[in-house]
C-alpha cells in the first residue's frame, strides 16, 4: 500500500521528533507549511508550552503583505526571531516538520538566523 504525501510527511515527523526535543534552555522551532500560509512557533517540550509564534496569516492581519512564498517565509522567520529575542531566547533546535530543507522552509530558517537565532 502506497502512502499519500501527507501520511509520509507525518511518518517522517514522528521519526524526527524521536531525536529532537525542545527544552527551556534550547526550545524547538517548529515549521508548518500549508498551501496558503507558513507557520512557525517556538515550543518548550518539557513544560508543553508555546513560547512564541508567527505566521504569514498573523503578519497579514498586522498590516504587512505576507504571502506563502520564500519572501513571506523569510519575514515570518525574522518576526519569530524578533519575538524570541524579546523573551531572551537565543538558541533553538530547528524542527523542519518532515518537510525537505528547501524553498520556503529554508527561507524561514535563514530569516530566523538573520534575526539573531542560533540553531
Amino acid at each position: 500500500m502506497k502512502l499519500s504525501k501527507e501520511q509520509a510527511r507525518k511518518r517522517r515527523t514522528v521519526r524526527i521528533r524521536k531525536k529532537i526535543s525542545g527544552t527551556g534552555l534550547r526550545p524547538r522551532l517548529v515549521v508548518f507549511r500549508s498551501n496558503k500560509h507558513i507557520y512557525a512557533q517556538i515550543v518548550d517540550d518539557v513544560s508543553g508550552v508555546t513560547l512564541v509564534s508567527s505566521s504569514t496569516l498573523a503578519l497579514a492581519k498586522g498590516g504587512k503583505a505576507a504571502h506563502a512564498n520564500k519572501e513571506g517565509a523569510a519575514e515570518v522567520g525574522k518576526d519569530v526571531a524578533a519575538k524570541a529575542a524579546a523573551k531572551d531566547i537565543a538558541q533553538v533546535v530547528f524542527d523542519r516538520g518532515g518537510y525537505i530543507y528547501h524553498g520556503r522552509v529554508k527561507a524561514l530558517a535563514e530569516g530566523a538566523r538573520e534575526g539573531g537565532l542560533k540553531f
